[in-house]
């Protein structure tokens, strides 16, 4: 059946009311799902398009998914570039669910796609795995599994802001103290203009959701660093079918650590460098934001050298402050026997 807005809905630009859901609850593109990635400027004719360029842009608006050939097109960039997204369309449409075309991406070959349109994709599956969400902590902190944020460590706090509201609020000069501090590192603020989600906020996320421009406080016994953990359990028992537990932890003082999975490339460099016991600097052990323990409830599904350990996780941000955060990195990375049941 179809997914139908309501008006307590939240990330309605994801597209996700454009897919159907399968009896799991999962995604199926629908034709006009694939008629809003062809609206994306990135697939728009520009002026100078030739005419066979307009005439399938046309085409696949009438059928999303019918037989399209790019040789015709006169600009060979033009051509490549439709020759990159209808492989991308016909890789996703080969699978039963957008879970599932994520999974089998991600544990294949990307390369080649462009950054935009995995980006939707995920947006897309992070949705579907954050239905029924009620808690504005976890859905804010669930962004950062499909959003750049920017870094700013101040007064206790650890604030994430999204990366491309920072940046847009920067060139209208409406920034405010703190948006200042998140693009010019280390300088102080006066004054907090943008907003930070609190309990008194809270109500008022998923009206805002799609605006990216609540900032989100991941310290430690902060409902923000408490939501990061939610997001990441909803994520991984959606899409790879495994119920776990993650529990918030301000350090690793384990010597039996068997297992670690870094959520971004510089947390997965700094714990990896920590787990072959080489001396690690002080700056970059500063530079990871949140850690995790996670537990899977199915034992029989973990590797046996990582049966009833726990799994470690560790967010970081990077020398310009940035956290990327790569939920890949939880389909490739996980202690389990065989890929996960996404479908």
């Amino acid at each position: 059946m179809s997914i139908s807005l309501s008006p307590g809905d939240f990330w309605v630009a994801s597209g996700h009311h454009l897919c159907d859901l399968d009896e799991a609850g999962r995604l199926r593109a629908t034709p006009d799902l694939w008629r809003a990635f062809l609206a994306r400027p990135e697939l728009l004719p520009p002026e100078e398009a030739c005419d066979a360029e307009r005439a399938l842009h046309a085409r696949l608006l009438e059928d999303p998914l019918g037989a399209a050939d790019a040789a015709p097109l006169a600009d060979p960039d033009a051509r490549e570039n439709w020759q990159v997204f209808l492989s991308f369309r016909d890789r996703v449409a080969a699978e039963p669910t957008l879970e599932a075309a994520w999974l089998k991406l991600f544990r294949g070959d990307v390369g080649g796609i462009p950054p935009i349109f995995l980006q939707m994709l995920t947006h897309l599956v992070a949705r579907a795995a954050m239905e029924g969400e009620g808690d504005a902590f976890t859905l804010r902190a669930a962004e950062c599994l499909f959003r750049t944020q920017r870094v700013a460590i101040t007064q206790g706090a650890t604030l994430l802001a999204d990366e491309e509201i920072v940046d847009a609020r920067h060139a209208d000069g409406d920034l405010g103290p703190l948006g200042r501090m998140l693009t010019e590192a280390g300088a102080p603020p006066r004054e907090v203009e943008l907003d930070v989600l609190s309990e008194e906020t809270a109500p008022l996320y998923r009206g805002r959701s799609d605006a990216h421009d609540f900032a989100l406080d991941i310290a430690e016994n902060r409902p923000g660093q408490h939501g990061m953990a939610r997001a990441l359990e909803r994520f991984i028992r959606h899409m790879l079918g495994e119920a776990c537990t993650i529990r918030p932890v301000p350090v690793i003082e384990d010597r039996n650590w068997t297992w670690h999975v870094g959520l971004d490339a510089e947390a997965t460099r700094i714990a990896n460098a920590l787990w072959d016991g080489r001396k690690v600097k002080q700056a970059d052990l500063a530079r990871i934001l949140w850690l995790g323990v996670l537990e899977f409830e199915d034992a029989t599904r973990v590797l046996p050298r990582v049966k009833g350990r726990p799994v470690y996780l560790a967010l970081a941000m990077d020398v310009a402050n940035k956290v990327r955060l790569k939920p890949q990195n939880l389909a490739t990375g996980l202690p389990l026997i065989e890929a996960g049941k996404a479908a």
